[in-house]
């Protein structure tokens, strides 16, 4: 599934976050909404990926579930907290961009 905060983002520039999630989480949707809300009218790409669906994502965050993935500017995904948003590791991650 993947949501939108805004139109969809364009170029490189853009904001890209990944949620790995599970079906029938409400820790997953609370930090979903948290996210888009700590976004405000920031345009940001927010895709959930199941964990359950690839045996690779389960060994890795499968206790962790929630977890909130940022794409920096290099392209690579950097883990920005689990469980709950993490609104100062958010900032100092936009802050970097």
């Amino acid at each position: 599934m993947s949501l939108t905060s805004s139109p969809s983002p364009s170029g490189s520039d853009a904001l890209q976050f990944l949620i790995y999630s599970r079906s029938y989480c409400h820790l997953c949707e609370d930090l979903r909404e948290a996210l888009l809300a700590a976004l405000g009218e920031t345009a940001a790409r927010v895709e959930m990926v199941d964990v359950d669906a690839d045996a690779a994502l389960v060994a890795q965050y499968d206790e962790l579930v929630p977890v909130l993935m940022g794409c920096d500017r290099e392209g690579r995904w950097v883990q920005l907290c689990h469980y709950h948003l993490d609104e100062a590791a958010l900032r100092k991650f936009l802050a970097s961009r």
